[in-house]
């Protein structure tokens, strides 16, 4: 088996980092340089930026945030927000990014998704989606922060993000989302079994036995929070550790 990977989450507005609940009650955490060299020397096996004000004007702050990184991070650096055409991808990915996370855009222009793979390889193309339950075993997609509902079928749009060419799905479950209640094991079984490209788990950690549990329970690869490493409630390390004693694979730094 693969090893499964930590990944912390940054959500980047005007140059810091922030955290809401639900998309909601943002408040700002600190520095997201300093904050991606502690991950990285916790032993994160990628971190993720999302530029959550992203605007052509401030395009700028975060190729900023993410040059410098790059300078200091060794681990694996994906960049989202705001990336609408395949110059937007070129851009990042020139700044120092080893993959991008298309969501909204994707949705609405899902062209973007098989440029990108095409132009720079299914490995530097990671869907983002945003997603919410409508019945049982049944979940919507949003897009613009959780805010637009696109009456899209989850299930139909993971297996249409494969054959676009995709490399990897981030699955964020805006029901758990900051809430700290454990990961939506149920969407994530059910979007896992049906592509063949790696899943993202997102969402909802809030303890430590929540990182063993989504790898036990679903075909996640990787698990990615923000709350609980942001306020020091647990490190990647511990996370780790942890998953490792359970039997689950886990890179050593």
């Amino acid at each position: 088996m693969l090893a499964k990977r930590i990944i912390p989450c940054l959500d980047v507005r005007d140059g810091k980092v922030v955290k809401g609940v639900k998309f909601e009650g943002v408040r700002d955490v600190g520095d997201p340089v300093e904050l991606a060299e502690v991950y990285n020397r916790q032993g994160a096996d990628e971190i993720v930026f999302y530029d959550i004000t992203a605007s052509y004007e401030k395009r700028g702050v975060i190729l900023d945030v993410v040059r410098e990184t790059a300078k200091r991070v060794f681990v694996p650096l994906t960049v989202g927000g705001g990336i609408k055409t395949a110059d937007d991808i070129r851009e990042i990915l020139r700044a120092g990014a080893d993959k991008v996370s298309v969501n909204s855009q994707a949705v609405k222009n899902p062209q973007l998704i098989r440029d990108g793979a095409d132009i720079f390889g299914s490995q530097c193309i990671c869907v983002g989606i945003d997603a919410k339950k409508i019945a049982e075993n049944k979940w919507t997609v949003y897009i613009n922060g959780g805010r637009v509902d696109m009456k899209l079928d989850l299930i139909d749009w993971v297996k249409q993000i494969e054959q676009l060419g995709a490399g990897e799905i981030c699955l964020n479950s805006i029901d758990a989302d900051g809430t700290k209640e454990g990961f939506d094991l149920p969407m994530l079984r059910a979007v896992c079994d049906a592509v063949n490209i790696p899943v993202i788990a997102s969402g909802g950690a809030g303890k430590i036995d929540d990182f063993s549990e989504v790898f036990e329970e679903t075909g996640a690869t990787a698990a990615l929070a923000a709350s609980l490493f942001h306020f020091g409630e647990l490190t990647v390390g511990e996370v780790k550790e942890h998953c490792r004693s359970k039997g689950i694979p886990m890179r050593v730094k």
